[in-house]
């Protein structure tokens, strides 16, 4: 990862492949291509390789961030209240603060994504998520709820 300043004077970052902060989750892996250390907190950014069969945090709702998800392989099942949406490669789905929301790879193939965090509120979280998992925790439901809950999001009880 590198910065530089342009001409404005203003700084650009770029990170390269193989670059960036690689958070750790049970079989995924994250890698923070921005933490909003760039953004004055605007924005946060993640590509995720999801391993096949691997199911997602429990369907929860934010109260201060969208979140953003595009997929650049594969094929993720997005729960969203009740609705399922198998979703593939090209496709964005976008999650409003307050939407109940869930991920999981249900497929025998990974999958890649993108995800945004707008503001980057919730790249803390995976932060925080990891060392729970680190602790010898575990990555489970109780787990990710315990640890959403730092950063104004909530389990979607009512869809579970």
């Amino acid at each position: 990862m590198s910065d530089d300043k342009n001409n404005s004077g203003t700084t650009v970052s770029v990170v390269g492949p193989g670059e960036g902060e690689l958070i750790i989750l049970g079989a995924t892996r994250m890698r923070v291509l921005e933490d909003g250390s760039n953004t004055a907190h605007r924005l946060g950014l993640a590509e995720s390789i999801i391993p096949p069969r691997t199911p997602g945090p429990p369907q929860h709702r934010h109260a201060q961030h969208d979140e953003g998800f595009y997929i650049i392989s594969g094929m993720l099942r997005f729960t969203v209240g009740h609705t399922d949406y198998d979703v593939t490669a090209g496709t964005l789905v976008m999650v409003p603060p307050g939407t109940p929301h869930t991920f999981a790879n249900i497929t025998d193939r990974p999958a890649v994504m993108l995800s945004t965090f707008t503001p980057d509120l919730y790249v803390q979280y995976f932060r925080d998520l990891q060392d729970m998992v680190a602790d010898s925790r575990g990555l489970t439901p109780q787990v990710n709820i315990e640890v959403m809950s730092h950063y104004a999001t909530e389990p979607a009880t009512d869809f579970a």
